[in-house]
Protein backbone atom coordinates (compact mmCIF):
# COMPACT_ATOMS: atom_id res chain seq x y z
CA UNK A 1 0.00 0.00 0.00
CA UNK A 2 1.24 3.41 -0.75
CA UNK A 3 2.55 5.43 2.05
CA UNK A 4 1.28 8.90 3.56
CA UNK A 5 2.91 12.00 2.61
CA UNK A 6 2.95 14.73 5.18
CA UNK A 7 2.05 17.99 2.80
CA UNK A 8 1.56 20.60 5.77
CA UNK A 9 2.90 20.71 9.15
CA UNK A 10 2.04 23.16 11.96
CA UNK A 11 2.37 23.96 15.94
CA UNK A 12 -0.75 24.97 17.48
CA UNK A 13 -0.47 26.58 20.82
CA UNK A 14 -2.53 24.52 23.45
CA UNK A 15 -3.18 21.85 20.19
CA UNK A 16 0.46 20.47 19.39
CA UNK A 17 1.20 19.53 16.27
CA UNK A 18 -1.45 19.10 13.56
CA UNK A 19 -0.57 17.57 10.09
CA UNK A 20 -1.86 17.48 6.84
CA UNK A 21 -1.26 14.16 5.06
CA UNK A 22 -2.41 12.87 1.87
CA UNK A 23 -2.16 9.59 -0.30
CA UNK A 24 -3.52 9.33 -3.80
CA UNK A 25 -6.73 11.41 -3.99
CA UNK A 26 -7.29 11.25 0.07
CA UNK A 27 -6.47 13.88 2.77
CA UNK A 28 -6.20 13.17 6.17
CA UNK A 29 -6.20 15.54 9.30
CA UNK A 30 -3.82 13.97 12.36
CA UNK A 31 -3.47 15.96 15.79
CA UNK A 32 -0.76 14.70 18.18
CA UNK A 33 -0.55 12.04 15.70
CA UNK A 34 -4.25 11.02 15.81
CA UNK A 35 -6.24 10.49 12.52
CA UNK A 36 -9.00 13.55 13.53
CA UNK A 37 -10.90 13.37 9.82
CA UNK A 38 -10.41 11.88 6.38
CA UNK A 39 -11.32 13.94 2.91
CA UNK A 40 -13.14 10.36 1.90
CA UNK A 41 -15.18 10.29 5.23
CA UNK A 42 -17.92 13.39 4.73
CA UNK A 43 -21.03 11.53 4.78
CA UNK A 44 -21.77 12.41 8.10
CA UNK A 45 -21.20 16.03 7.62
CA UNK A 46 -23.81 16.06 4.07
CA UNK A 47 -25.99 14.86 6.25
CA UNK A 48 -25.84 17.38 9.24
CA UNK A 49 -26.09 20.24 6.79
CA UNK A 50 -29.50 18.69 5.22
CA UNK A 51 -30.88 18.18 9.17
CA UNK A 52 -29.96 21.75 9.99
CA UNK A 53 -31.47 23.13 7.29
CA UNK A 54 -34.52 20.82 6.74
CA UNK A 55 -36.52 23.43 8.13
CA UNK A 56 -34.57 26.63 6.26
CA UNK A 57 -36.43 27.52 2.33
CA UNK A 58 -33.84 27.97 -0.37
CA UNK A 59 -35.10 31.97 -0.77
CA UNK A 60 -34.61 32.40 2.65
CA UNK A 61 -32.33 35.03 4.31
CA UNK A 62 -31.32 32.35 6.50
CA UNK A 63 -28.32 32.91 9.20
CA UNK A 64 -26.14 29.72 9.68
CA UNK A 65 -23.36 29.19 11.91
CA UNK A 66 -20.68 26.44 11.46
CA UNK A 67 -18.55 25.27 14.21
CA UNK A 68 -15.37 23.70 12.61
CA UNK A 69 -14.09 23.72 9.45
CA UNK A 70 -12.65 20.61 8.23
CA UNK A 71 -12.37 20.30 4.74
CA UNK A 72 -15.26 22.23 4.22
CA UNK A 73 -17.84 20.04 2.91
CA UNK A 74 -20.35 20.71 5.54
CA UNK A 75 -19.98 24.66 4.79
CA UNK A 76 -20.28 23.46 0.70
CA UNK A 77 -23.62 21.13 1.84
CA UNK A 78 -25.07 24.78 3.66
CA UNK A 79 -24.09 26.61 0.79
CA UNK A 80 -26.22 24.06 -1.97
CA UNK A 81 -29.32 24.30 -0.30
CA UNK A 82 -29.48 28.08 0.77
CA UNK A 83 -30.32 31.02 -1.80
CA UNK A 84 -28.01 34.03 -2.69
CA UNK A 85 -29.81 35.84 0.86
CA UNK A 86 -28.24 33.39 3.13
CA UNK A 87 -25.43 34.53 5.51
CA UNK A 88 -22.84 31.36 6.59
CA UNK A 89 -20.43 32.13 9.80
CA UNK A 90 -17.64 29.32 9.94
CA UNK A 91 -15.88 29.18 13.24
CA UNK A 92 -12.63 27.58 13.64
CA UNK A 93 -10.24 27.67 16.06
CA UNK A 94 -6.86 26.34 14.23
CA UNK A 95 -5.81 28.98 11.78
CA UNK A 96 -3.41 26.68 9.64
CA UNK A 97 -6.86 24.69 8.86
CA UNK A 98 -8.21 27.60 7.40
CA UNK A 99 -5.20 28.30 5.63
CA UNK A 100 -5.40 24.98 3.81
CA UNK A 101 -8.98 25.34 2.89
CA UNK A 102 -7.65 28.37 1.40
CA UNK A 103 -5.04 26.85 -0.80
CA UNK A 104 -4.52 23.35 -1.66
CA UNK A 105 -7.32 22.02 -0.09
CA UNK A 106 -10.06 24.18 -1.13
CA UNK A 107 -11.03 22.37 -4.87
CA UNK A 108 -12.20 19.32 -2.55
CA UNK A 109 -15.53 20.86 -1.55
CA UNK A 110 -15.22 23.34 -4.20
CA UNK A 111 -13.83 26.33 -2.75
CA UNK A 112 -16.35 26.60 -0.31
CA UNK A 113 -14.31 29.89 1.58
CA UNK A 114 -14.71 32.05 -1.61
CA UNK A 115 -18.13 31.96 -1.39
CA UNK A 116 -19.19 35.79 -0.48
CA UNK A 117 -22.02 34.29 1.71
CA UNK A 118 -19.49 33.19 4.25
CA UNK A 119 -17.37 34.82 6.59
CA UNK A 120 -14.49 33.40 8.62
CA UNK A 121 -13.88 33.87 11.91
CA UNK A 122 -10.60 32.33 13.42
CA UNK A 123 -11.20 31.43 16.91
CA UNK A 124 -13.57 29.47 19.20
CA UNK A 125 -17.19 28.96 18.05
CA UNK A 126 -18.14 29.32 22.21
CA UNK A 127 -17.37 32.78 21.86
CA UNK A 128 -19.45 33.26 18.86
CA UNK A 129 -22.31 32.16 20.25
CA UNK A 130 -21.97 34.04 23.56
CA UNK A 131 -21.74 37.25 21.76
CA UNK A 132 -24.32 36.22 18.98
CA UNK A 133 -27.51 35.99 20.96
CA UNK A 134 -30.73 34.89 19.18
CA UNK A 135 -28.58 35.49 15.81
CA UNK A 136 -29.08 32.35 14.08
CA UNK A 137 -31.13 29.93 12.26
CA UNK A 138 -29.54 27.08 12.60
CA UNK A 139 -25.90 25.50 14.50
CA UNK A 140 -23.63 23.25 12.98
CA UNK A 141 -20.99 22.21 15.75
CA UNK A 142 -18.65 19.58 14.20
CA UNK A 143 -15.47 20.29 16.52
CA UNK A 144 -13.30 17.49 17.85
CA UNK A 145 -14.50 14.44 18.43
CA UNK A 146 -18.37 15.57 19.69
CA UNK A 147 -19.18 15.69 23.38
CA UNK A 148 -15.98 13.87 23.92
CA UNK A 149 -12.80 16.08 23.43
CA UNK A 150 -9.86 14.23 21.64
CA UNK A 151 -7.82 17.75 20.42
CA UNK A 152 -8.30 20.57 23.03
CA UNK A 153 -9.32 20.42 26.47
CA UNK A 154 -11.11 23.48 26.33
CA UNK A 155 -13.82 22.12 23.92
CA UNK A 156 -15.70 20.23 26.82
CA UNK A 157 -16.66 23.82 27.32
CA UNK A 158 -19.01 23.66 24.34
CA UNK A 159 -20.39 20.44 25.56
CA UNK A 160 -21.23 20.89 29.12
CA UNK A 161 -24.91 22.62 30.72
CA UNK A 162 -23.35 25.96 29.80
CA UNK A 163 -22.11 25.27 26.43
CA UNK A 164 -25.37 23.90 25.59
CA UNK A 165 -27.54 26.88 27.29
CA UNK A 166 -25.16 29.29 24.75
CA UNK A 167 -26.29 26.97 22.03
CA UNK A 168 -29.88 27.27 22.90
CA UNK A 169 -29.39 31.35 23.45
CA UNK A 170 -27.62 32.25 20.22
CA UNK A 171 -30.39 30.59 18.11
CA UNK A 172 -33.78 32.10 16.84
CA UNK A 173 -36.85 30.72 18.12
CA UNK A 174 -37.33 27.60 16.51
CA UNK A 175 -33.78 27.15 15.48
CA UNK A 176 -31.91 24.31 15.32
CA UNK A 177 -28.59 22.71 16.79
CA UNK A 178 -26.82 20.06 15.22
CA UNK A 179 -24.02 18.21 16.85
CA UNK A 180 -21.89 15.75 15.41
CA UNK A 181 -19.99 13.07 17.63
CA UNK A 182 -18.13 10.28 16.96
CA UNK A 183 -20.61 8.21 19.12
CA UNK A 184 -23.72 8.22 21.13
CA UNK A 185 -23.82 10.27 24.66
CA UNK A 186 -26.90 9.57 26.72
CA UNK A 187 -25.29 12.33 29.14
CA UNK A 188 -25.48 14.97 26.47
CA UNK A 189 -28.98 14.20 25.17
CA UNK A 190 -29.99 14.94 28.78
CA UNK A 191 -28.22 18.39 28.99
CA UNK A 192 -29.77 19.48 25.69
CA UNK A 193 -33.36 18.04 26.92
CA UNK A 194 -32.77 20.10 30.41
CA UNK A 195 -31.79 23.92 28.58
CA UNK A 196 -35.12 23.25 26.59
CA UNK A 197 -34.19 21.15 23.12
CA UNK A 198 -36.61 18.64 21.74
CA UNK A 199 -33.90 15.96 20.33
CA UNK A 200 -33.65 13.86 17.18
CA UNK A 201 -30.39 11.26 17.05
CA UNK A 202 -29.28 10.68 13.65
CA UNK A 203 -26.63 7.83 12.87
CA UNK A 204 -25.17 8.40 8.74
CA UNK A 205 -22.57 6.46 7.83
CA UNK A 206 -19.08 7.88 7.49
CA UNK A 207 -18.79 7.45 3.20
CA UNK A 208 -22.13 7.06 1.32
CA UNK A 209 -23.66 3.96 2.58
CA UNK A 210 -20.43 2.45 3.86
CA UNK A 211 -18.17 2.87 6.72
CA UNK A 212 -18.44 3.57 10.35
CA UNK A 213 -21.80 5.24 11.57
CA UNK A 214 -21.27 8.66 13.17
CA UNK A 215 -23.83 10.17 15.00
CA UNK A 216 -25.66 13.92 15.02
CA UNK A 217 -28.00 15.21 17.59
CA UNK A 218 -30.57 17.18 16.38
CA UNK A 219 -31.53 19.45 18.49
CA UNK A 220 -34.62 22.21 18.14
CA UNK A 221 -35.41 25.10 19.62
CA UNK A 222 -39.18 24.37 20.39
CA UNK A 223 -40.76 27.81 21.61
CA UNK A 224 -42.47 27.30 25.51
CA UNK A 225 -46.19 27.50 25.14
CA UNK A 226 -47.95 30.47 27.14
CA UNK A 227 -48.36 27.96 30.35
CA UNK A 228 -44.79 27.27 30.23
CA UNK A 229 -43.45 30.80 30.13
CA UNK A 230 -45.50 31.87 32.77
CA UNK A 231 -43.71 32.05 36.09
CA UNK A 232 -46.52 32.77 37.80
CA UNK A 233 -47.22 29.96 40.69
CA UNK A 234 -51.02 28.22 40.78
CA UNK A 235 -53.11 29.81 43.34
CA UNK A 236 -53.03 27.67 46.97
CA UNK A 237 -57.09 28.87 47.25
Amino acid sequence: MKPWETVERAQVPDVGEVVLARRDEEYVLRVRGQTLMSSRQHGSEMAMAEAGCANLTADAPARVLVGGLGFGFTVRAVLDRLGPGARIVVAELIAPVVAWNRGLLAPLAKAPLEDPRVTVVEGDVGKVMRRQQGAFDTILLDVDNGPTALTHPDNDSLYDLTGVSHAFNALRSNGTLVVWSAGPSPAFVKRLEEVGFSVQLLHPTAHGTKGSRHTLFVARRVPKTKSQSSSRPPSRR
